[in-house]
């Protein structure tokens, strides 16, 4: 790999200093490193969105300086460009990232040298309203400002499936698994699985377990009760399609993916072990 193209969220200490390295770091080595404009939105965020025209052309992969809601952000905003990306991660946790600061030079070298391998995470596509987003991690329905619960019937495949009461609902991907998902009491699975995971939040019904679902099927929620209580569908935390009653909004498999670029041949079981140990520590 020779051409990059680089997204920092620079709200993240220290990470405008490590952009600058990183581009002076490829620059020696005959690499190119494009850094991506910051948009600065209303709330003042360094970064928010990437617009996918911005990337230059032969671009071989996405470096994405930040946390994991930088990393999904970044997925969603280039999606079309089905580019390869690689998390350096300037927060705490980090289960999408590949390394942090102190590993950034080896994880450097090992793409300038093509020692690497590419995961395939699949996407989730949301259309409601005439109005279709994706996510990486999931879409929530959730309640606006009022605490009642929200009323909400699920169909497969035109097929009904249950009515609900409840807080909410998750609709995850097997890389969103370990996100929401995890603390609403969902199943932990595989990410590179072809699946989606339907998980009630505080059911306020007997039917509270988690169903996992072909990524073939399709799911139908259709929103309930009364006209002018708030709810919506959030996409990875971040876009939102408001909904009233009587709302549809239908879920599938999109048809896009993201490639993670992996640098380590580590299992999935040795990767849940780490993070797993490391929040308990």
């Amino acid at each position: 790999m020779r051409q990059f193209f680089l997204v920092a969220n620079l709200e993240k200490e220290n990470t405008e200093t490590m952009a600058k390295q990183i581009r002076a770091y490829l620059k020696e080595r005959g690499a190119v490193c494009t850094l991506c404009p910051q948009v600065r939105q209303s709330d003042g965020l360094a970064y928010k969105y990437t617009d996918a025209r911005l990337v230059p052309e032969g671009t071989e992969a996405v470096l994405v300086l930040g946390g994991d809601g930088t990393l999904i952000q970044a997925a969603r905003d280039l999606a079309v460009k089905n580019l390869p990306l690689l998390g350096i991660n300037m927060g705490t946790l980090g289960y999408l990232t590949q390394g942090g600061p102190e590993e950034v030079w080896e994880m450097l070298d090992a793409l300038l040298a093509n020692h690497f391998w590419i995961e395939e995470r699949m996407l989730l596509s949301g259309t409601a309203k005439n109005r279709t987003e994706i996510a990486l991690n999931d879409i929530v329905l959730a309640r606006g400002g009022s605490l009642r619960m929200l009323r909400f019937q699920i169909f497969v495949n035109g097929e009904m499936l249950s009515e609900y009461k409840a807080d909410g609902m998750i609709v995850a991907t097997p890389t969103g698994s370990t996100a929401y998902n995890l603390s609403a009491g969902g199943p932990i699975v595989d990410p590179r699985a072809d699946l989606i995971l339907l998980t009630p939040i505080c059911a306020h019904t007997l039917n509270t377990r988690s169903i996992v679902l072909s990524a073939a099927d399709t799911v139908q929620i259709v929103m309930q009760g009364r006209e002018q209580e708030k709810q919506a569908a959030i996409f990875d935390g971040d876009t939102e399609i408001v909904l009233n009653a009587g709302d549809c909004i239908e879920i599938k498999k999109a048809e896009s993916t993201v490639q993670m670029l992996k640098l380590r041949r580590t299992s999935f079981v040795e990767r849940l072990r780490e993070k797993m140990a490391s929040q308990t520590t």
